[in-house]
């Protein structure tokens, strides 16, 4: 057994052996992680199986020495990256004039678009006290966005749906909108907006509408073309749409991290790029938010594209997209327990019935204990949040019976009665009235996480 000091903080004195690093890495080090290929993960992780893995993680390590900041440098990273972006732009029905780069992920794309818009409304319209409108489900990306570039939010309500309130959003517009914000489909419920009535009312006020795709960019397309209805269109098919984000890293199955935003034209993708030119370095210019752009992100991109093609990423979605009936089909059948809304791909949410007052969190603690499942939670009302891929196939029947029995279990509960799990955190929250409050709870806990504490569990 491998025994290295862990608990020092300074660079030990002398090297250690790289094949006990490596040993450590793979093994005791990760004793704890989630394992995705336990199949007990439904969130963080978009899998194919191990021989996809190693492929990614190959293509990646080709390339991991460069620096996609300077194309000029490296033209193989500028050659790849044109490539993902134009192929990405195909698959989403853009034209010639449709552009974009890639990005770190669906938070920078969305920051991307975000600043780009503001910029666009002050040159080109002399609005310097912008607004975007969100749906109350659009990600927390757009929220750190407007504090960042210091944008007001307007937040508009879904409808009974769960989508977004069109009627709403059109009454909020006014002179400082720069940009409303569709999601295809949203994180909590896997439900498109209405991105073509969004778009339309966006067209008629000459606004920026910026479709978040960064769940569903690289799967609703094949959903499509696999026979699969869908809500409404939302790609550049729709006119009026300005912006889409879309994660490589997620449904596209590439390495971590890569993502594509994509502009109408470069009338708005301009505004993305930074140049200073004062510099005694030199003449700073940058594509997008970082400096340095991994270059093995870019490269494992471009060959999981190449490598999968059309009818790979069919047939994926085929099987990921049957794996979600089953899983939505069964949850439906427990008395008590409904998916919420009608999600348009694989990306769902399930809670109690109005009529079952019981502690959903406990809930869903004992059908993670149970099975050692790790389940996202949701608040508002409490749910359970699933990605499903297509390692989930086989584990369908395994855990529909673990919410059949934790379902029985908690009806039998005293109700003081607790549970190991993330349940009390949950209930914290929900009695703390005051944002403000929650807000430093939740600092605290980055705080903590964050900082090196030599009795934490390895």
């Amino acid at each position: 057994m491998i025994i290295i000091p862990r608990n020092i903080l300074e660079i030990p004195k002398n090297g250690i052996a790289r094949d006990e690093i490596l040993e450590l890495l793979s093994g005791e080090m990760k004793v704890n992680d989630i394992n995705p290929f336990k199949r007990k993960c439904f969130g963080l992780s978009y899998l194919i199986d191990e021989d996809h893995a190693e492929f990614v993680k190959s293509a990646f390590s080709t390339f991991i020495s460069e620096n996609g900041l300077n194309p000029m440098a490296y033209p193989s990273l500028q050659s790849m990256e044109t490539e993902v972006v134009a192929m990405t732009a195909w698959m989403l029905n853009g034209n010639r004039k449709t552009t974009g780069t890639m990005t770190s992920g669906g938070t920078e794309s969305i920051l991307n678009s975000i600043r780009a818009h503001r910029d666009w409304a002050l040159d080109t319209k002399g609005i310097d006290k912008p607004e975007m409108i969100l749906p109350v489900t659009a990600h927390p990306a757009f929220e750190k966005g407007a504090h960042y570039f210091n944008l007001n939010v307007v937040h508009a309500p879904v409808r009974d749906d769960l989508r977004a309130d069109v009627e709403k959003v059109a009454k909020m517009v006014n002179e400082n909108t720069v940009l409303l914000v569709g999601s295809a489909p949203c994180y909590p419920y896997g439900v498109i907006d209405p991105i073509e009535e969004l778009a339309q009312i966006a067209a008629e006020n000459n606004i920026g509408c910026h479709v978040d795709s960064c769940l569903g960019g690289f799967f609703l397309p094949w959903v499509e073309k696999a026979g699969y209805p869908l809500y409404c269109k939302w790609d550049f098919r729709v006119p009026g749409i300005t912006s889409i984000s879309a994660d490589l890293h997620k449904y596209g199955y590439a390495a971590k991290p890569a993502s594509v935003i994509l502009y109408k034209n470069d009338d708005l993708r301009k505004y993305q790029f930074y140049v200073y030119p004062k510099w005694c370095g030199g003449i700073y210019g940058s594509p997008s938010m970082p400096g340095t752009r991994p270059g093995g992100a870019i490269a494992a991109a471009w060959a999981t594209l190449k490598s999968i093609g059309q009818e790979g990423y069919i047939k994926y979605c085929q099987e990921v997209m049957d794996t979600t009936k089953k899983m939505c089909d069964g949850i439906n059948a427990i008395d008590g327990l409904h998916v919420m809304g009608k999600p348009d791909m694989s990306i769902f949410s399930y809670t109690f019935d109005d009529d079952l007052h019981l502690d959903f969190y406990k809930f869903i603690d004992l059908v993670a204990l149970k099975g050692e499942w790790f389940i996202n939670r949701m608040q508002d009302p409490p749910a359970a949040h699933h990605n499903i891929c297509r390692l989930h196939a086989p584990i369908v029947d395994e855990f529909l019976s673990d919410l059949k029995w934790a379902l029985k279990k908690l009806k039998s509960m005293p109700s003081t009665e607790e549970i190991k799990g993330q349940a009390a955190m949950y209930g914290m929250v929900g009695t703390i009235d005051k944002t403000e409050e929650i807000e430093t709870l939740v600092r605290d806990i980055l705080l903590s996480e964050y900082s090196y504490n030599p009795k934490r569990k390895k």
